[in-house]
């Protein structure tokens, strides 16, 4: 396993774990996936339980993968957006040294950093995007999202301290609040989305992942969609060895991971 440390220009950090090349020669010349972990925290901070256990699931499955370590509060929007651009694009422009398939950039986010990889999905063509980090627009479209209990709305139950952090004195700005509540930013030109949540998810509300379903639905573009019945917020992979209470314990809602893994297949 290869392990690089990469600092990013518009800051924050990404971190590559890169598998051998230990497999037979028509396995581990063979282009891999792409993910990039986004853990959440509300803007807030990093959930170390959304990091490295969900980095090792995808691994095994044969994928690469990136964690991103990206700003939070008092760092505003958009820049965590922008570090996340950066990252798609420097895996895109170093796919060849790292083995990655360069149309299987796949962006996975947890709660609040669910609102981030969407973030990207729909605004990586916006001019404000573009003029910040320059270059071609199609280097920053992720090919795929995992969205995992995302904070969606502004607007429409929402995860009030997600976007106090990340808006800092311009929470409640009219415009803001209608371009972050990202059910009404979707577009046709959204990429595919994986996207999971629990019903009894009392933190971010189960209407965010179901607002944003709906929003996907009317354009057409890509989804699978998941609905546990049981399980509180940020429960990561919903096993013993990263719950912190027995209720995080969920074994139904554990199969998000396999089936993500089977929808990246497909892409």
């Amino acid at each position: 396993m290869e392990l690089l440390d990469l600092p990013l220009r518009h800051g924050g950090r990404l971190t590559a774990y890169l598998p051998g090349r230990y497999l037979p020669e028509e396995f581990s010349e063979r282009p891999r996936p792409a993910v990039i972990v986004c853990p959440g925290g509300a803007y807030g901070f990093l959930s170390e339980r959304e990091g490295e256990s969900i980095v090792a699931k995808f691994l095994s499955a044969g994928c690469n993968c990136f964690l991103l370590r990206y700003s939070v509060a008092p760092a505003r929007f958009p820049t965590a957006l922008t570090q996340l651009a950066e990252a798609v694009r420097l895996i895109r422009r170093e796919h060849e040294g790292w083995n990655v398939d360069p149309q299987r950039v796949v962006v996975c986010g947890f709660s609040a950093a669910g609102h981030l990889a969407c973030s990207l999905g729909t605004f990586w063509n916006r001019d404000f995007l573009w003029e910040e980090m320059g270059g071609q627009r199609e280097e920053y479209r992720p090919d795929g999202l995992i969205l995992c209990y995302p904070v969606i709305s502004a607007l429409d139950r929402p995860h009030e301290g997600s976007f106090r952090n990340l808006l800092g004195e311009r929470y409640g700005e009219p415009e803001l609040m209608e371009l972050l509540s990202l059910e009404r930013q979707v577009t046709a030109q959204m990429p595919p989305v994986f996207l999971w949540h629990t019903y009894e998810d009392r933190t971010v509300p189960v209407e965010n992942a179901l607002l944003l379903g709906l929003a996907i639905g009317r354009v057409g573009t890509g989804l699978e969609m998941h609905i546990y019945p049981h399980g509180p917020h940020a429960l990561s992979n919903s096993l013993p060895f990263t719950a912190r209470r027995p209720e995080e314990i969920v074994p139904e809602a554990a199969g998000w991971l396999d089936l993500a893994v089977r929808w990246i297949g497909q892409l």
